[in-house]
């Protein structure tokens, strides 16, 4: 599904708000369609026969029109936002993914370039949306209930207001497609502004040590620089458009009041239908034409070229496969071969392995070789360009209930403002407070649950007073007390001492279940069963004794791990 499907389905997914805006449409029209014709009746059967109360009389109706539309106006304004909030969320949702999942991403720093996407660009299709409900939507019904009107009371008419009102349109649909590219250059340099800007801000530090900033300084001015040309060049296209649409907004009103007096000198109109045509085309149909010009030139051209931007960066999920449940814990992994991007190496390849119940495996390597990426493979939230992750016998994306089965503890631990009682229990809502507080005491975390007060303690925002090892011990206990029997711990250790991290590994290793421990010390891989070892060429397993002979670089990373005690390699 591309972005501009994913656009079109959320907008029809609320056709709901849809038929109640319809409906506000044809109230809020009436005020054109009626103006005209109770003008010429205000005339021709009110003031020129001489009955002012009648011509009193049918403008008093044009007011109760012109109420009918103001409030079917604040109906369309209380529909927009169930139509419009809904759309933004899928966007956003959509260019996460696509940041996510950039061949390409920025290492070690901000994505400027991404923010800008979410920030401006999903704004942009929101703000545009809206004003294609409220205003342009407003403008097409205004339109065409001034012609509908204007056909009824002064039909003679319609000739000299059509002809240059289709030429205009005409005109301005063959400069839309200069307008577009403008308005693309714009959003790149705007993009590129921002990037730039984000890396300079970024590594301001780096910058000022090497002495770069007139380098610096340079870039960002030229960034600048490149931006505000594009923005004078939308600003000159814009200034072509509305002469255009100026062109075709006056002369079909010059043309009426040139044409008018004849008609009304032969009696072929009478002057209270000259007025009325006359109120169709200054008042309303006039503004209009301008106006819907104006949106369609703005608003629609930055909707369109939002929408490509946003199709070239953003990634939209493909429809969900039908899911199963697993019954059992059992990883079987077979030809696993996955690469970032278009890298020419891949960082997992052709692995097999098993796990089952009771399997305690390490996995070890130069750091940046891949192992969190194949932690990322073994949950499923990375997808394999070959190979593939059973979960007792179920593609591991696609088990219904991987949630409850496995649970991946990455580095950076996640707590999160609330009770401690909250933050243990996230994974075990119904689970006792005996049985938080167990699990807590399993993996090392009692002593932290005194200090804070017990289970009914506050935990700030973000971690508020909590050190790095005290909110892993929590992320620990929390995954503990859960029902996962599938436990990856991502470094999840590294910042407690290598006491506290060997009891947190034997509390899970005691608990049951499987775990796999992306090792941070190699004392991890010392007190595993197993031991998966990743150089970028080849993978082996096996035991810590048994890597020892057989593998060079397991015994090269423990022989610089422990540089007093020699170490037998094999040959």
């Amino acid at each position: 599904m591309s972005v501009t499907h994913l656009y079109r389905a959320t907008l029809l997914q609320q056709w709901r708000g849809g038929l109640v805006l319809l409906a506000c449409s044809a109230l809020e029209g009436a005020p054109a369609f009626f103006s005209g014709r109770l003008v010429e009746l205000a005339v021709d059967r009110g003031f020129a026969v001489g009955a002012p109360k009648a011509g009193v009389g049918y403008l008093a109706l044009f007011g109760v029109a012109a109420l009918a539309g103001a409030f079917g106006s604040r109906l369309v304004w209380r529909q927009l936002g169930q139509v419009v909030e809904p759309l933004r969320d899928a966007l956003v949702t959509a260019v996460v993914r696509g940041v996510l999942h950039d061949p390409n991403p920025p290492r070690n720093a901000a994505d400027a370039s991404g923010v800008a996407r979410i920030t401006q660009h999903v704004e942009v299709v929101r703000d545009a949306t809206a004003g294609l409900l409220v205003q342009a939507r407003a403008m097409v019904v205004t339109t065409a209930a001034a012609i509908v009107g204007l056909a009824t009371v002064a039909g003679q008419l319609l000739l000299p207001v059509a002809v240059p009102v289709v030429v205009a349109v005409a005109v301005f649909a063959a400069l839309l497609p200069s307008l577009a590219r403008r308005q693309r250059a714009l959003v790149l340099a705007d993009e590129r502004t921002a990037e730039t800007t984000g890396a300079v801000l970024g590594g301001m530090r780096d910058v000022v040590a090497c002495g770069a900033e007139p380098g610096a300084a340079l870039a960002v001015y030229d960034a600048v620089e490149k931006q505000a040309e594009a923005a004078v060049k939308v600003a000159h296209s814009g200034a072509a458009r509305s002469l255009v649409i100026s062109l075709g907004a006056f002369v079909p009103l010059i043309a009426s009041l040139a044409v008018a007096p004849g008609l009304v000198e032969s009696q072929e109109l009478t002057a209270g239908a000259a007025l009325g045509a006359l109120v169709y085309l200054a008042t309303t149909m006039q503004p209009t034409l301008r106006g819907l010009a104006a949106t369609a030139g703005t608003v629609v051209l930055r909707l369109i070229v939002a929408l490509k931007r946003l199709a070239e960066t953003a990634e939209v999920p493909p429809p969900k496969p039908e899911t199963r449940e697993a019954h059992g814990a059992d990883l079987e992994v077979r030809g696993l071969t996955f690469r970032w991007g278009a890298a020419p190496e891949p960082v997992v390849r052709g692995l097999d392995l098993d796990l089952r119940a009771g399997d305690h495996l390490a996995v070890v390597g130069p750091s940046g070789i891949g192992k969190s990426t194949l932690a990322g493979l073994l949950t499923g939230l990375l997808t394999p360009q070959a190979g593939r992750v059973l979960l007792d016998g179920v593609p591991v994306a696609e088990a219904a209930n991987r949630h409850e089965l496995i649970a991946l503890i990455p580095q950076q631990a996640y707590v999160f403002a609330g009770t401690l009682r909250d933050n243990l229990g996230l994974f075990a809502p119904t689970a006792s407070d005996e049985h938080l507080r167990d699990a807590a005491r399993a993996v090392g975390a009692e002593e932290l649950l005194t200090r804070l007060g017990g289970l009914d303690a506050e935990l700030g925002h973000e971690a508020e007073g909590l050190s790095g090892g005290e909110a892993q011990l929590i992320a620990l206990a929390r995954v503990h007390a859960s029902a996962a029997r599938i436990v990856i711990l991502d470094e999840a250790t590294s910042t407690l001492d290598p006491a506290a991290e060997a009891r947190a590994e034997r509390a899970f290793t005691t608990r049951g279940g499987t775990l796999v421990v992306i090792a941070h010390r190699l004392s991890s891989a010392v007190r595993a069963r197993s031991v998966l070892v990743l150089d970028g060429r080849e993978t082996l397993l096996g035991s810590h004794a048994e890597l020892l002979v057989h593998s060079r670089r397991y015994a090269a990373l423990m022989q610089a791990w422990l540089p007093a005690e020699p170490i037998r390699t094999g040959h």
